[in-house]
């Protein structure tokens, strides 16, 4: 499936029409036509920046294309987007976890079948209305980076 690029530069959102690419050796910039593969050290414009372009003091500008057009996309692509949505549409919800409170508070899942677990008491009245069944996601609730261990500090007062 071949992906429209965008311009690298930024703000630019427009379709890229050519690709920059710098050859140190020569203090050369050369600008072509859109390459078939986005390179790591090249650069997708859009035409009006690849007609725009101006290289830096003592660099000399190759252009291998007079006129630079976005190419225009073609039934493959059109293919490739109806078969991502169709593979899309084919997933199914994974069927949720109870939720049930520990002696002291917290929260355990229980699986009831394999699915995924939903933690969070306020979703407990969610659980029973039918969230087992996949009809709706739930995120799971954040954990935070600091917890309270078991055997901490000393009581001062048993000393």
């Amino acid at each position: 499936m071949r992906v429209t690029r965008s311009c690298s530069k930024n703000g630019c959102n427009q379709v890229a029409a050519a690709t920059l690419t710098y050859v140190y050796k020569d203090s050369t910039v050369v600008l072509g036509p859109l390459a078939t593969q986005a390179e790591p050290h090249a650069y997708d414009l859009c035409a009006e920046h690849a007609n725009t372009l101006t290289a830096p003091r003592g660099w000399q500008v190759v252009r291998l294309a007079s006129e630079f057009t976005p190419a225009e996309p073609s039934d493959d692509d059109l293919e490739a987007l109806a078969n991502v949505v169709r593979e899309a549409s084919k997933r199914r919800h994974l069927p949720t976890a109870k939720v049930n409170k520990n002696w002291d508070g917290r929260l355990s899942p229980e699986a009831t079948s394999g699915g995924s677990v939903h933690v969070g008491h306020e979703y407990d009245a969610g659980v029973k209305q039918g969230l087992s069944a996949g009809r709706r996601r739930v995120p799971e609730k954040r954990r935070g980076h600091l917890r309270l261990l078991p055997g901490g500090l000393p009581d001062p007062a048993s000393e």
